[in-house]
């Protein structure tokens, strides 16, 4: 038992908001536990100059991720002269795993913009945000499609995210920040809903691990992101 009162294959509480804020497309206020993710989708009708410069059809998926000023315990400093390494990656990451869910040539001349905002960081806040976001994205969607501004649905499947470790030998799902600090693997896991892995990103902080242990770890995740889409769903019915 974990010090949550938790069992090892148990998600922490995830709780939505749907249409958080008011001019997005999409929003969502998403709840991993104690860390809390503004997920919000735009579309402008822009694409990127190297798909201008390329002639590539179709349209872009890209993604902002920041962590506000006072979602940790010490003060995070705005990154106001270019994006830290870290953050790069977050937003990155979040990036590839939506296109994964989409088919872009549906949005001929657009771009989507996925910006997820950490409010409050107590660990999993990139797989926060990739669920969230794509809570958000759905809602996008049917609103775009409603008001006629997109003519076909560009989602082709539905993503989530989950953290997974292994933490005093034990594999444990759904990682909050005190478990990963002392996390002896740090596991991210995204998958769709047809149970494919998007990307697997896992690293040993402490020791080694084995193939026993990382089936192990890629077993919670897959149950755990089984669980997640259902959360999903209902919130975009």
């Amino acid at each position: 038992m974990r010090k949550d009162n938790r069992e090892n294959n148990e998600l922490r509480n995830i709780n939505m908001i749907t249409g958080y804020l008011m001019h997005p497309a999409g929003s969502v206020l998403i709840e991993f536990g104690k860390t809390r993710v503004i997920c919000s989708v735009t579309v402008a009708d822009e694409v990127p100059h190297w798909m201008r410069a390329q002639n590539i059809k179709g349209g872009w998926l890209t993604a902002e991720y920041q962590l506000l000023p006072s979602s940790t315990g010490d003060r995070v400093r705005r990154e106001r002269k270019g994006v830290s390494g870290r953050t790069q990656e977050i937003q990155r990451l979040i990036g590839r795993s939506l296109r994964a869910a989409c088919d872009l040539e549906k949005i001929p001349g657009k771009t989507i913009y996925i910006d997820c905002d950490v409010i409050d960081a107590d660990g999993g806040t990139r797989c926060a945000s990739i669920s969230g976001a794509m809570t958000a994205l759905r809602i996008a969607a049917k609103k775009l499609l409603k008001e006629g501004k997109i003519k076909e649905n560009p989602i082709i499947t539905d993503v989530a995210a989950v953290s997974v470790g292994i933490l005093d030998n034990e594999a444990v799902l759904d990682l909050c920040y005190e478990e990963d600090s002392n996390a002896e693997v740090d596991m991210n896991v995204i998958m769709t809903a047809e149970n494919e892995f998007v990307e697997v990103q896992g690293t040993a902080e402490a020791r080694t691990f084995s193939r026993k242990q990382m089936d192990k770890m890629l077993d919670l995740a897959v149950k755990g992101n089984k669980e997640i889409l259902e959360i999903q769903k209902k919130e975009i019915i």
